[in-house]
């Protein structure tokens, strides 16, 4: 339910935003940005009979390239971000570490498009992402535990054109994570709706 109202918030937001671009067809180009959102973290036990959940902010910075192909576009992008999501397990669980701090995240990968209207954009994107973690105790009793496990992520979104070359954009997309901290947890994914500005070459 929290990811539905997130995402129609976030369509409602785009289709209330004017097309602002001078030009028609599909982005092309080096771009840079920043981004920031809502991240959701779910994580598993190694043994995967219990999980764990956090909700935090998100942001870091993008840049790649599109291929345009008149109304279609292809492309390349890499991404760093981080967050101050802090998953703890149950009392109950029995494991040496009971929390996990996801960290930053690292994302290479590719997307193509298509333009809708002039200065608006759908896209999807697939790609290897990594992630880092520290793994704690609550109590403080051990040091943390620091690791990277690396996944797949997938998602979409919609960019606007703005004035001069500036862009807006905004999306969804999930990553998947497993065997964390050398099997000290089991899986892990991290939900995100983020924001967008950046500015095309």
């Amino acid at each position: 339910m929290r990811k539905t109202l997130a995402l129609i918030a976030v369509a409602t937001g785009l289709v209330a935003t004017p097309a602002l671009a001078q030009q028609s067809g599909a982005p092309g180009g080096l771009f840079v940005g920043a981004i920031g959102g809502f991240q959701g973290l779910d994580v598993e036990s190694a043994d995967g009979s219990v999980t764990a959940n956090a909700d935090s902010a998100v942001y870091g910075i993008n840049g790649g390239y599109d291929l345009s192909l008149g109304n279609a576009f292809v492309g390349v992008e890499g991404e760093y971000s981080t967050s101050g999501g802090s998953a703890t397990f149950p009392d109950s669980f029995a494991g040496a570490r009971d929390g996990l701090e996801a960290n930053g995240q690292y994302y290479v990968g590719a997307r193509a498009g298509m333009a809708l209207t002039p200065g608006i954009a759908a896209y999807g994107k697939f790609g290897y992402t990594s992630l880092d973690t520290a793994a704690f105790t609550s109590s403080g009793s051990l040091d943390e535990l620091e690791g990277n496990a690396g996944g797949i992520r997938f998602g979409g979104g919609l960019q606007v054109q703005l004035p001069g070359p500036l862009e807006a954009r905004v999306e969804y997309r999930r990553s998947r994570y497993k065997d964390l901290n050398d099997g000290t947890y089991g899986d892990a994914t991290t939900d995100q709706v983020v924001a967008g500005l950046g500015m095309r070459f």
